[in-house]
């Protein structure tokens, strides 16, 4: 035998899930066969291994150093198997692509311009997804995600990049002539989002400028404080690309323009774009969006 040490292959698709979601009754789920199936496959291949994989808990699974060590091994060639298999069978990828969004971006930036998507690909399926943070692309059954890089990508993802986050503040153009100062920003309001509780000090670090005060407003998510903003409440710190439409329509001013903050928003993907032509039809399309934001001054 050419490979003497490699185990019963028939036991790595069951195990490989098994590490993948830490529970028995998940893979079996996504391999749809029962419980009793994979935890059989799985006795077989500590047996043939010599070894326990996993340490069993009344209702947990824990995989053991060595299984997510050759939970990834298999995980790679299996991805090796099937870029193979598509590229010998020269059939085209089908079906729709789920697209995962940071919902604010989503909101903001994506929908609005969807339609020319439309147009320059009418044959592209795309699905939505409002999500944000950390995501596993398989376990949640996305095919894409675009997310900002404020947090470590799974070194399994494909990442490209496609633009860079430029923030500053932006008010209602009525309120610009109380706000400006020659060292930053005075206003009576500045307005928070929870989620991004860092973003006046990351834009005063960026600047070296002060933003001062006379009360502050925290809102729940970025979309209503950019709301506020636009109806006059008081003055928030704006990523360029959520803003741009209104800063071009005018229901927002920006006196100090965009400066980095040193993340950048990217496309994940479980494989890279070249492999599939609907991923990269779709990617092309974003780098031309990205690209008519510019420097970050409308």
């Amino acid at each position: 035998m050419r490979w003497p040490d490699l185990p019963p292959l028939n036991t790595l698709l069951p195990f490989e899930a098994a590490v993948r979601h830490a529970s028995m009754t998940n893979a079996a789920h996504e391999l749809h066969v029962t419980h009793g199936a994979v935890s059989r496959q799985i006795q077989n291949l500590e047996r043939a291994m010599g070894m326990t994989l996993f340490e069993r808990g009344t209702r947990t699974l824990r995989p053991a150093p060595e299984a997510r060590q050759l939970a990834a091994a298999v995980r790679d060639a299996l991805d090796q198997i099937d870029t193979a298999a598509r590229l010998i069978s020269r059939r085209p990828v089908t079906g729709p692509l789920t697209l995962s969004c940071e919902p604010t971006l989503l909101m903001r930036w994506l929908i609005p311009r969807l339609p020319d998507l439309k147009a320059q690909a009418p044959d592209l399926d795309l699905h939505l997804s409002a999500g944000g943070g950390p995501l596993h692309l398989e376990r949640d059954n996305i095919d894409l995600a675009i997310r900002r890089d404020d947090f470590p990508f799974p070194p399994e993802m494909t990442r490209t990049y496609l633009f860079a986050e430029r923030i500053g503040p932006v008010c209602r153009f009525d309120l610009v002539p109380g706000v400006t100062t020659a060292d930053g920003i005075a206003a009576d309001v500045l307005l928070h989002t929870a989620t991004r509780r860092r973003a006046w000090d990351d834009w005063r670090s960026a600047t070296g400028m002060a933003a001062l005060s006379g009360s502050e407003q925290t809102f729940e998510h970025f979309y209503l404080t950019l709301k506020a903003a636009s109806a006059g409440i008081g003055t928030a710190i704006g990523p360029y690309a959520l803003v741009h439409d209104d800063l071009v329509q005018g229901q927002l001013a920006a006196p100090h323009g965009f400066v980095p903050d040193g993340t950048g928003y990217y496309l994940l993907s479980r494989r890279p774009p070249e492999d599939d032509a609907r991923i990269s039809v779709l990617l092309s399309w974003l780098r031309t969006q990205a690209a008519q934001l510019g420097d970050g001054n409308p």
